[in-house]
């Protein structure tokens, strides 16, 4: 997935190395089925047309069948092919990380943190995450805290103007990040990327009318909130 994944478990139990182990394998067949980065994966052959849905897998299947509700719900602006080109990565990200904080959970921790780039899931808490200062490399411009929590961001930092209009095929340049909250990565995290891809001034209203809490960080550094947004913390 082109990404580092990260544990942080408070409390480890005489189950929970082996459990990591087995979430670490776990990860590393969802890369083999679904990176773009593999030639050879089974999304890989599919874009290329090499096979077909059915010969790629019934875990591809429900990821594409996902990835085209979401699709639908925002008016096109998330897509499983960014660009024309098959890349249901902004889906399985945020899924994978569900998935190892399940298994976590199944081990019997209830007091951990999963990251996937930079995006979590935490179980229990009160868990402090920062979100990244799009404008200051390494700072910090608001600390979300709270319990049972993922936290999505989208946006400029680490790539620049990465994120495409699929309407226009244009980089996105109104925004320069935008961070959701919610109880699940999977949704949340193509939630952020569908809303970034809208821009401003669409965005925050968008989430607002779903009860989706987002904070935005505009190009000239004002930061712009849903009434809802629960998690202010402190300024960096």
């Amino acid at each position: 997935m082109g990404t580092v994944f990260s544990f942080a478990v408070r409390d480890p139990g005489p189950a929970t190395g082996a459990a990591i182990g087995r979430i670490v394998e776990r990860l590393h067949r969802i890369d083999a089925v679904f990176s773009t980065y593999r030639p050879d994966s089974a999304v890989s052959r599919l874009g290329r047309g090499e096979i077909t849905p059915e010969q790629a897998g019934p875990e591809v299947q429900w990821v594409l069948e996902r990835c085209a509700e979401l699709g639908a719900e925002t008016g096109g602006h998330f897509t499983a092919r960014p660009g024309g080109r098959l890349d249901p990565s902004g889906y399985v990200k945020g899924w994978a990380v569900e998935e190892a904080s399940r298994a976590l959970r199944a081990a019997g921790s209830v007091q951990h943190c999963v990251s996937g780039g930079g995006d979590v899931q935490t179980a229990g808490g009160p868990w402090r995450i920062g979100i990244a200062d799009p404008h200051r490399a390494g700072a910090v411009a608001r600390v979300v805290t709270g319990h049972d929590l993922a936290v999505a961001t989208s946006g400029t930092a680490e790539r620049g103007p990465h994120i495409l209009d699929p309407h226009t095929g244009r980089p996105v340049t109104s925004l320069a990040s935008l961070t959701l909250v919610g109880p699940g990565l999977a949704r949340v995290d193509a939630l952020a990327t569908a809303a970034f891809a809208m821009g401003a001034p669409a965005a925050l209203p968008w989430l607002a009318a779903r009860g989706v809490p987002a904070l935005a960080v505009h190009p000239d550094g004002r930061r712009e909130a849903t009434a809802d947004w629960a998690w202010p913390g402190p300024v960096a």
